[in-house]
């Protein structure tokens, strides 16, 4: 199923007919391969149309992005005139955000805006805005992006410090997309939203049953914990504090790591995520520069508790126990590990942090003006309230009675998880068949895309032409109405 195809540009910049090579690229007779930045403005200057300062227009924090799921709530609406002077990002109906800061950029925080009050929305500063300028459809490059393979590849290309890394504008406009005739873009969406709505169908009812058990987990912990305020504690036992367990909390340090994960002989320093999904991810690092001075009392060893200094809200404050671990992990400045004291158990403590009751009071005493990343200190994870059992072999027993009815559930838990692994494949099977051509049948009547795309450099080119013959045009005197007279320098 091999074609000629067209390869345009490599980047946002000029009109890419220098660049225009021919070749067999294994895609079907009729598409090309472009350039998002030769297909899409990326990140424009804002709306087509300014609204008007009574306007109402959708806002669209960061939280109110699904995670891969292409969908978003635009129901919160603002008065333009009371924002428009804020640092938030402009965008407009069938624009596609892209999240480009970590996590939400890895979990797939990508969507079309639709059903924007007044046509127009105010988000997160962390979003690139894409705008097609006609070849893609919105619905086809937001399918696109959402692949799990587009965004592993952009991993390694962020930048910044670790907890903090985003996706360069200049990568995604460079970023390679198979494109075939706008008509058929519009059959391979329409099979697409028809397929994948029986796909989320199946992993709607999987989150129910996830949360279920999740609950279940949560109710197991609150009864043996005693994390419930209005019950009187057994015997022995007294409410204090996280700080009054801990013998000390250690942070650790960051600054700029090489693009990848640190091999097994070079020092690295973990991510957020390597602590975000209930067990500690060794692979979740960054390496550290050949050279660079480390610390070794930051290095993170087996039986450590850490804890997210900085997440999304879901997550701020999640603790993990660190299993067998490789040497030459360093902790990060988003986390924490926490060293309890003697007679005190790390297995009992870790059930408590783990717990509704104190997650609930680390989230809500996060801070960050970020709807991407929230913060909590030490002396707020210190400060939490908890009941403390009387004696060490008491901490043992429940957090052994914990661990033993959690693993009963488990069962259920892995059975879901088989599941959603199938779903998942599924999706990515979809996905991969619309962008390889497979998904839908070719029509040879078909307008090619390399005419399409012909149309849009030429177009391009001509309101480069006009915009460079507007700067050229000497400025009129406001008091002679001679030419050249008062001209500005460019």
């Amino acid at each position: 199923m091999t074609g000629t195809a067209v390869k345009v540009g490599n980047g946002g910049g000029g009109d890419g007919a220098s660049s225009v090579t021919e070749g067999k690229l294994g895609l079907p007779d009729g598409w090309a391969i472009a350039t998002i930045g030769e297909l899409c403005d990326v990140n424009p200057r804002g709306f087509d149309e300014e609204p008007n300062d009574d306007d109402l227009i959708s806002q669209v924090p960061m939280a109110s992005v699904e995670a891969e799921t292409g969908r978003m709530d635009p129901s919160a609406l603002v008065r333009y005139g009371d924002f428009k002077k804020k640092s938030l990002t402009r965008f407009q109906e069938s624009d596609v955000l892209f999240a480009k800061i970590t996590p939400c950029m890895e979990n797939g925080k990508i969507v079309q805006a639709k059903e924007l009050t007044g046509g127009r929305g105010l988000g997160s500063t962390e979003f690139h805005v894409l705008r097609s300028r006609g070849g893609l459809l919105p619905e086809y490059l937001t399918h696109y992006l959402l692949q799990r393979s587009v965004r592993k590849a952009a991993e390694p290309h962020m930048s910044g410090a670790v907890g903090q890394r985003r996706v360069p504008r200049l990568y995604l406009e460079g970023l390679q997309i198979p494109v075939p005739p706008l008509a058929e873009q519009r059959r391979i969406v329409a099979r697409l939203d028809e397929q994948l709505a029986h796909v989320e169908t199946g992993e709607s009812s999987l989150k129910r049953a996830a949360n279920k058990l999740t609950e279940l987990i949560n109710q197991i912990r609150s009864r043996e914990v005693r994390t419930s305020p209005d019950k009187e504690l057994p015997p022995g036992w007294r409410w204090g504090t996280v700080g009054d367990v801990l013998q000390r909390i250690e942070a650790g340090k960051s600054f700029t790591c090489l693009p990848r994960s640190a091999h097994e002989d070079e020092w690295g320093i973990i991510k957020v995520s390597a602590m975000t999904w209930g067990e500690f991810r060794a692979e979740e690092n960054k390496a550290v520069p050949e050279g660079r001075e480390v610390n070794p009392d930051f290095e993170i060893c087996s039986g450590d508790i850490l804890l997210s200094r900085a997440n999304t809200v879901e997550y701020v404050g999640a603790p993990v126990l660190v299993g067998p671990v490789r040497g030459k992990l360093l902790l990060s400045d988003k986390s924490l590990r926490l060293v309890p004291k003697d007679r005190v158990s790390r297995e009992w403590l870790l059930e408590v942090l783990s717990s509704r009751y104190v997650r609930d009071q680390y989230s809500d005493a996060a801070t960050g003006t970020s709807d991407s990343m929230r913060n909590i200190s030490q002396g707020v994870v210190k400060s939490a309230r908890i009941p403390v059992p009387g004696s060490y072999d008491e901490q043992q027993r429940i957090a052994s009675v914990i661990r033993d009815r959690i693993a009963q559930v488990g069962v259920l838990r892995d059975a879901l998880d088989s599941q959603a692994a199938e779903v998942i494949n599924l999706r990515t099977a979809l996905l991969h068949a619309a962008f390889t051509g497979t998904l839908v049948a070719q029509d040879p009547t078909d307008e090619p895309a390399s005419a399409l795309l012909d149309r849009i450099r030429a177009q391009r080119s001509a309101a480069t032409g006009t915009k460079s013959a507007r700067r050229r045009t000497p400025r009129t005197s406001k008091s002679t109405g001679d030419p050249g007279q008062g001209e500005l320098p460019l």
